[in-house]
């Protein structure tokens, strides 16, 4: 429910797609909740109710049909259904052929034209709005119906198959000392300075900008790992004990490996400024460390599930993340930057038209009168003030319907 209140808040198109497709994801995990044999924190539910989801579109289509057939029998006019039928059917019927007449004759077309200029701009977005609302009605009707008579089942006997653990504490142990060479390395890199990497034809800036995305990725691989090497492996023996002192090396070994990468983008963003993707990936190795902090106290009660911790924290860090103005934090960074010559050029159209409104209230504090150019030579002369306005244009279209509504476009309309 949040989440869908997220889309009155901001503007920026990347939080709206990501958003959109978490509710799509979401959506099914929560309708069939009451009838699934998986509780929610077991990670088995999501592949059990988008099945039930995407079952219960189409198995129950008929029972719209059979919905209108009582209805005809039941109600006073047995001609209801057939009069709706039958102006749906000549409404498809004139949508298919008329399109069809008009390319076949061009006297035809010219004596049309006003009607079909008329319909266009009063009809067209409704007959398809139309159109879509009869085509989708079976299968959201099916959807309904299977909720309304689908009841959850006896639970199933889940078995999770058990490994020997020497298998996963080889493998546990090539990572940890792989990551130990790695991270040697790196501390030289980071101790070092210039200086050292220089000796290595290695410019600090280059050094600095790269890497950290894939170290961000190898956590993700390396979490994977330990949560299946705790979770497979047979829990007897020294093999067991050994399992978890090599899981327990590599989560410390990965918080170095974040530390790293939060190091090296603070050098880069020092140097370069942030953007939009270099505060995400803030965001990104806060919650890689939230979820390695969960599998540090699996590893110390393996009893203790997983799941039902980080996915809460998931949706909690991403809902946060969504009340957070990042496009304003990251438009006031550059323009302070701009402002105190730690920058001597600025990306106004990446500020402007790449990120939401909440960039154009810090965007104002630069000189309106100066021409693009002057922030940015890849634009042209026009004042900057202009250029705004074009964008608070934008703004003031997404306020004039509730559909696009939003506080972000309300604001920068203002």
């Amino acid at each position: 429910m949040f989440l869908s209140l997220t889309f009155t808040l901001g503007s920026n198109w990347y939080f709206r797609y990501w958003n959109f497709l978490a509710l799509v994801l979401l959506a099914p995990v929560h309708f069939f909740s009451d009838v699934s044999f998986f509780p929610w924190w077991n990670p088995a539910m999501l592949l059990e109710r988008m099945q039930r989801f995407f079952r219960g579109l189409f198995e129950n289509v008929w029972a719209s049909f059979a919905a209108v057939s009582t209805f005809r029998k039941k109600g006073r006019s047995p001609h209801t259904a057939a009069v709706i039928a039958g102006t749906v059917g000549a409404l498809i019927l004139v949508a298919l052929v008329f399109p069809i007449l008009i390319s076949a004759d061009a006297l035809f077309a010219a004596a049309t034209k006003d009607l079909r200029n008329f319909s266009q701009l009063h009809f067209a977005d409704n007959l398809f709005k139309l159109f879509s609302a009869l085509f989708l009605t079976p299968f959201a009707f099916s959807l309904l119906y299977t909720l309304g008579v689908q009841r959850a089942g006896p639970p199933k006997a889940q078995t999770i198959p058990d490994a020997d653990g020497v298998l996963f504490a080889l493998i546990l142990a090539a990572a940890d000392a792989l990551y130990l060479f790695f991270l040697a390395v790196q501390s030289a890199g980071l101790f070092g300075g210039p200086a050292y990497l220089a000796e290595h034809n290695i410019r600090y800036a280059d050094w600095a900008r790269s890497g950290f995305f894939q170290m961000v990725s190898v956590t993700i691989i390396n979490l994977s790992v330990i949560l299946a090497a705790l979770v497979f492996s047979r829990r007897d023996g020294k093999a067991w004990k050994i399992v978890r002192i090599l899981a327990a090396v590599l989560t410390a070994e990965s918080f170095t490996l974040l530390a790293s990468a939060a190091w090296r983008m603070t050098l880069y963003v020092s140097a370069y400024g942030l953007s939009f993707k270099r505060f995400m990936t803030y965001w990104g190795m806060i919650m890689m460390a939230l979820f390695f902090l969960a599998a540090a106290v699996k590893i110390a009660r393996p009893d203790f599930r997983f799941c039902r911790c980080a996915f809460p924290i998931a949706l909690a860090g991403w809902l946060l993340i969504n009340c957070i103005p990042v496009d304003y934090l990251v438009a006031k960074n550059q323009v302070d930057r701009y402002l105190n010559h730690e920058s001597f050029a600025i990306d106004i159209h990446y500020l402007a038209y790449s990120l939401s409104c909440d960039t154009l209230s810090q965007l104002e504090r630069l000189d309106s009168d100066a021409p693009l150019n002057r922030y940015d030579q890849t634009l042209g002369s026009a004042s900057l003030s202009s250029f705004l306005e074009q964008r608070k244009d934008v703004a003031r279209y997404q306020c004039s319907s509730w559909r696009t509504w939003s506080l972000s476009a309300f604001l920068a309309a203002r």
